[in-house]
């Protein structure tokens, strides 16, 4: 390293500070390098973000300690694109940039893990149908920053269009990288990239070791390999030639982050496409309101995909009535309360005929809330204010804090009545199908069966084998899986997501109808039951409909009416502590100032609120909200640049987190 005379650099070092530090050095250094610098008694990770001309008299300034060469140097559209993402989401810089690097030193790692790919390798070749090529041909015609959304129907065959755009990319020496909303979708995607693509895959997500991660990332760093496959964190990853990014399934609300640094990746992943000069592809069956509406405004190029790759229909959705099915005389009284007539009936014709059904319920366990009869105690967790989930016979569950007990069936209050389960899950489902269909094979796919990789593979591998004849599931089955002799999904209580307190229920709950209802048919003629209390709801009708356009269309004319984004910007404030009153106090005075300087400065700012947060104690911690909303984002940012003063400040002693366009309001 050649020495010069001592230069004055700006750092954002790996702590949560807002401002970036000032540091000297002899070393002949440069934008992007990542550096090891003092911070108080310690050292730690920081980069360099450019070059200062004039030193503070107020600080005494230190010398970064050392140039940590091992690590690529990040281009300058990567570097532009993580303070983008510190100043818009309100975050530490120096922690944005430490998502950068992967946790382990390069040092010792051994080679790449064969192990993550279960499937082998082949040379299979898929010709594309008109509308896929029109579509390859169309995105490949634009240079530099575009971003285009790829509309198709479940089914249609995007992932093609995607191998199709990366080949490409490959071809003139460039990488590409495919975001996922989640690790469920991995094993099957992985599986078909490579047989297309061949070894040429690196993938990085949660379910791997801290050495599998890094090995990955190097394999990347080192152009090893030239595909990146993750969900949302591998957006970070210093992709060397990055030429495209792919964002499947972008309407999933996975993609935001709801600790930390809560950014949302697809988003992100667009503003990344623009600061690196490339394009970017959103892939869905069920737009968002966002990217439909960057649609109607131009902002986004619309292509679509109309007809399944295998030319069946999409199968037709029946909505069975519950209330009507309940009060039927002729119902078989050993059918369990949840299934409907016809559902069973079906059932029980696809189990015969050899066919696959899959059931879906997006709650887990026996029933979500056990209570005594006599007295009305419900057992709650300690630590949050929510009813626990019963699992087994007697193991009670808080699926927020992980907190557990057994469960005595003799009220612990009142001491006479007894303790009886309500509601319904996914491992209630699984005991009562065991009971009609003996001799079938049931498996059950939740975040309590499916907690690692290795059980994410065996249960697709078993799907695709047809050792399994009917599949549980939650939402960990409704999106992405392509399974041949699938032909019947059942949704066993389309309810759940109507009534939740939250402007995107609707457009939640039509977008999983739609996409769990796509598992269906996909290479056979399929069927769809939907059960509901609730048969007129819009988000039924129009997914019966398949009428993605019209719901669109709908929820964006409420949303305007309502002042709702995409046509405000919002963002959340959650402000929590551990002593009620104290919190309480606390959020009505930081509240009361933001009205003030809104009234006084930035009229364009609404301040709502302080509210409890609908789950108002979460692991111990009393929660309470503040909406700001405001058709201008600059005068958004301005207020939240005060709510960070004010939290640095008067309200020190408070944790306040700034949720820039919440997704989830609970």
């Amino acid at each position: 390293m050649i020495e010069s005379s001592p230069s004055l650099w700006k750092v954002a070092v790996d702590a949560p500070l807002p401002q970036l530090l000032t540091y000297s050095s002899e070393l002949a250094l440069s934008a992007g390098q990542l550096v090891e610098v003092p911070l108080g008694k310690r050292s730690t990770r920081g980069l360099i973000v450019r070059k200062e001309d004039i030193a503070s008299d107020k600080f005494k300034i230190k010398s970064v300690l050392s140039l940590l060469e091992e690590y690529p140097q990040l281009t300058k559209g990567q570097l532009d694109w993580a303070l983008w993402v510190a100043q818009y989401y309100h975050y530490p810089p120096g922690e944005v940039f430490s998502l950068f690097f992967p946790q382990l030193a390069k040092k010792g790692r051994s080679p790449a893990d064969k192990s993550l790919f279960s499937d082998t390798l082949s040379d299979k070749q898929v010709a594309l149908n008109t509308e896929q090529q029109k579509i390859v041909n169309d995105v490949a015609g634009f240079s530099g920053f575009s971003s285009h959304l790829l509309w198709g129907v479940t089914g249609s065959g995007k992932t093609e269009v995607y191998i199709e755009l990366i080949k490409k990319q490959l071809e003139q020496g460039r990488s590409a990288m495919v975001l996922v909303p989640e690790i469920a979708l991995t094993p099957q995607l992985i599986s078909r990239f490579r047989q297309r693509l061949g070894e040429n895959i690196a993938v990085l997500h949660s379910n791997l070791t801290d050495r599998e991660r890094t090995n990955q990332w190097w394999s990347v760093i080192e152009k090893k390999n030239r595909v990146l496959i993750g969900v949302r964190s591998a957006l970070f990853c210093p992709v060397p030639d990055l030429g495209l990014i792919v964002v499947d399934e972008e309407h999933e609300g996975s993609y935001k982050q709801d600790e930390k640094l809560r950014y949302n990746a697809r988003d992100s992943a667009v503003m990344r496409a623009l600061y690196e000069k490339i394009p970017v592809i959103l892939g869905t069956a069920t737009p968002s309101a966002e990217s439909w509406k960057n649609v109607l405004d131009k902002k986004y190029q619309l292509h679509e995909l109309k007809q399944r790759a295998s030319k069946l229909q999409i199968p037709r959705m029946e909505i069975i009535d519950l209330q009507a099915n309940k009060d039927d005389a002729h119902r078989d009284p050993l059918l369990p309360y949840w299934l409907s007539t016809p559902l069973y009936e079906a059932l029980a014709e696809n189990y015969k005929t050899g066919f696959q059904s899959a059931l879906f319920l997006n709650r887990r366990g026996i029933a979500q809330t056990v209570l005594c009869n006599d007295c009305g105690f419900i057992y709650k967790c300690p630590n949050c204010e929510i009813s626990l989930t019963l699992h087994g016979k007697n193991h009670l569950v808080c699926h927020y804090c992980d907190y557990s007990q057994a469960m005595a069936y003799k009220c612990p209050d009142c001491h006479v009545g007894t303790i009886k389960p309500i509601g319904l899950g996914t491992e209630q489902i699984q005991n009562d199908v065991q009971k009609l269909f003996p001799q079938a094979n049931i498996m059950r796919v939740d975040r309590d069966e499916i907690d690692s990789r290795q059980r994410m593979e065996d249960f697709v591998a078993k799907m695709e084998s047809q050792e399994v004849q009917i599949l549980v599931g939650t939402q960990m089955i409704a999106k992405g899986l392509d399974f041949e002799k699938l032909t019947l999904v059942g949704v066993v209580l389309a309810d759940i997501g109507f009534h939740i307190p939250d402007f995107r229920a609707s457009e939640r709950s039509f977008q999983l109808l739609t996409q769990v209802s796509g598992r269906s048919g996909r290479h056979h003629p399929g069927a769809v039951f939907v059960q509901t209390y609730r048969p007129d709801h819009p988000s039924l009708i129009h997914a019966q409909n398949q009428d993605v356009a019209g719901f669109l269309n709908a929820a964006l004319e409420e949303r305007k009416e309502l002042s709702y984004p995409p046509y405000f910007r919002m963002a959340c404030l959650k402000i929590s502590g551990l002593d009620e009153k104290e919190v309480r106090g606390q959020a009505q005075a930081l509240s009361f100032k933001l009205k003030n300087y809104a009234a006084t400065l930035d009229p364009e700012v609404k301040v709502l609120g302080p509210a409890p947060a609908p789950l108002f104690k979460l692991r111990q911690r009393y929660r309470f909200q503040v909406l700001l909303k405001s058709a201008s984002l600059q005068s958004l940012d301005k207020t939240l640049q005060y709510v960070s003063h004010l939290s640095a400040d008067e309200f020190k002693k408070l944790r306040i987190q700034i949720d820039m366009d919440p997704y989830n309001l609970m």
